[in-house]
């Protein structure tokens, strides 16, 4: 006796088990073998962790953040410009009004960093650092000691090439926008 398939009952069946074997068997275009660090704090202390970062820049260090108050960031942003790294700075103008960020970016400035202000209050809310076209960051972090040491916060630190390309281009295309943001003196 010749018994029915089980995928003969439920005539879509055996077209959806079809279409995932495609799926999960053919390479789809583009794959990624991106390597993931997650920091929080304030248990991981993640800004040390980005710091660490800093200090192995070979070519340069892209930064966009609202808050730039600690003086670990100042420090080791100020040391890489010193070792002849490109560092430019994006940062939010109606944040100018902390006088630690105000004193932060001066520090910067007078190393030779140049920034470039939003002229759009309190609109940067990007937290991202983009390093060397190997790795950049994500997350809710400032670079402040709040956010480092008492604030719950996260910072992702991605090795990926082609996810960090396009960070540095997005970096880049606010860095170049004459309209939106000019170079703070």
């Amino acid at each position: 006796m010749i018994r029915p398939s089980p995928l003969s009952s439920f005539p879509y069946l055996g077209l959806l088990a079809w279409l995932l074997s495609v799926v999960l068997l053919v390479p789809s275009g583009k794959t990624s073998a991106a390597s993931i660090e997650i920091w929080y704090g304030p248990e991981d202390r993640p800004l040390e962790h980005l710091v660490r970062v800093y200090d192995r820049a070979k070519r340069y260090i892209f930064v966009a953040s609202y808050g730039f108050t600690s003086p670990l960031s100042v420090k080791a942003l100020v040391e890489a410009k010193r070792r002849n790294i490109d560092v430019r700075i994006l940062s939010d103008r109606e944040r100018l009004n902390d006088p630690k960020q105000r004193a932060a970016l001066s520090a910067l400035r007078e190393a030779g960093i140049p920034i470039r202000i939003n002229q759009h209050d309190s609109l940067m809310h990007l937290k991202q650092v983009v390093v060397d076209d190997e790795l950049n960051t994500s997350g809710s972090m400032n670079q402040t000691t709040s956010g480092n040491q008492y604030n719950d916060e996260r910072l992702d630190i991605i090795r990926d090439s082609a996810i960090t390309v396009k960070a540095r281009d997005k970096f880049l295309s606010l860095w170049k926008d004459q309209e939106r943001f000019q170079e703070w003196k």
